[in-house]
């Protein structure tokens, strides 16, 4: 992909949880470069929002390396971002994968999180892979904005639906499994209007990537990868609590 500066069409949601299928351009899910190597073949992978973004890339390259792919998605509101995901999962599976699974959710609660878990292994007999990358994202300009719903909704879907996947699936995970957790460059970087996370407007979507050393912003299927890495245990074995950064450039102490 070029590293030239790269500029988006101004464009707006209203409403949260963003929807992939009314973005002009889509995020790019899926590359003509990439050539799967069976590096997971056999495994059952379970993501969270995984129906857009860096989740749709992520389940895609695992449903090409072989894996048995479930995630999860807000109902309702991302009901047709999650049917395309299926399909795309459908078309690129390897023929010994069983078929894919999305089960809507809120991940924010304990209970929801365990009824995931539960359908997937009831559906598939185990967990090898937990891809926690669900998140939620808001604006603010001051911290007075952010009262204690919006606080707790943030942490809840950000922070604690991490945790209970986490513990549920563990019981059905081996020696060998791997948990990976999406975060972002905020961690790390900082923003005064990133508080409790952000989302853009127009404006910022228009330049979005171009304050980068690479001059754009990458692409879901430029995250991908790292996934698969981390998911394969004859690639990452030895290595774990670490972060991986494929954030065009930006230097980030960790």
């Amino acid at each position: 992909m070029s590293s030239n500066e790269q500029q988006f069409p101004p464009q707006r949601q209203e409403r949260q949880p963003g929807k992939e299928h009314v973005m002009e351009p889509s995020p790019q899910f899926t590359s003509d470069d990439y050539t799967p190597s069976n590096k997971l073949r056999g495994k059952v992978a379970l993501v969270t929002g995984g129906d857009s973004g860096i989740g749709r890339a992520v389940c895609h390259c695992f449903a090409m390396e072989g894996a048995t792919v479930a995630f999860a998605y807000v109902k309702s509101q991302e009901d047709k971002d999650a049917q395309d995901t299926l399909e795309i999962i459908r078309k690129s599976k390897s023929r010994d994968a069983k078929d894919p699974m999305a089960t809507p959710a809120d991940l924010g609660y304990d209970e929801n999180c365990k009824r995931v878990v539960d359908e997937v292994v009831n559906a598939y007999g185990k967990i090898d892979i937990l891809v926690n990358n669900a998140a939620e994202q808001y604006k603010s300009s001051s911290i007075e904005e952010i009262d204690e719903q919006r606080l707790e909704r943030v942490f809840r879907t950000n922070i604690f639906s991490h945790f209970f996947m986490t513990r549920h699936a563990l019981k059905h995970m081996k020696e060998g499994s791997a948990i990976i957790n999406t975060t972002s460059v905020v961690s790390y970087k900082g923003n005064p209007q990133l508080l409790d996370y952000t989302a853009t407007n127009e404006d910022e979507s228009a330049k979005f990537g171009s304050e980068v050393p690479m001059k754009r912003a990458g692409q879901p299927v430029e995250v991908a990868p790292c996934y698969v890495f981390l998911a394969c245990n004859h690639c990452s074995s030895y290595i774990t609590g670490q972060v991986l950064h494929p954030n065009g450039g930006v230097f980030v102490n960790s």
